[in-house]
């Protein structure tokens, strides 16, 4: 587990359980090559801007009425991000293309996370907005900056 994961889960402690604990994350406490200081992370990076193919709200794999996307679908169910107090926010869905979509409980999309090169968030408008770490035992932390994480209470 990495050092990250680890303090992440300490702070998330009442939603460890949970598929996806939502964490609302200090950007001055995040090492270098997790923040958006880092040329991989940089929202100016090609591949992590929202209108690159396949991370743009136009393509169908990141809308929410494609099935797999939807609220609805059962599959979901499985992929619940929780906040520490143990409330549900919303759920995540990969598309085919290895993007990350998080969403909230409307199936409005809220973030993304570029297929390749970065463990870095962004918001649908292109802005940073935090990062996803991965857990030993498959599962996902997500770290998240104040104003992202107010955007699944919307």
């Amino acid at each position: 587990m990495t050092r990250l994961a680890l303090i992440l889960l300490m702070l998330a402690a009442p939603a460890a359980l949970a598929d996806a604990p939502l964490v609302v994350l200090d950007r001055t406490q995040l090492p270098f090559d997790l923040g958006p200081g880092h040329p991989a992370n940089n929202p100016a990076r090609p591949g992590n801007a929202p209108h690159a193919a396949w991370n743009s709200a136009g393509n169908t794999a990141n809308a929410a009425t494609t099935p797999g996307n939807r609220p609805t679908d059962r599959v979901n169910e499985g992929r619940v991000i929780f906040t520490a107090d143990g409330s549900v926010v919303g759920y995540y869905a990969p598309n085919a293309g290895g993007v990350l979509n998080l969403f909230d409980l409307t199936g409005r999309r809220i973030a993304y996370r570029p297929a390749r090169g970065t463990r870095s968030l962004f918001t649908m408008q292109g802005a940073w907005c935090g990062t996803v770490d991965g857990l030993r035992d498959g599962g996902m932390v997500l770290a998240v900056t104040p104003d992202c994480a107010r955007q699944f209470s919307r």
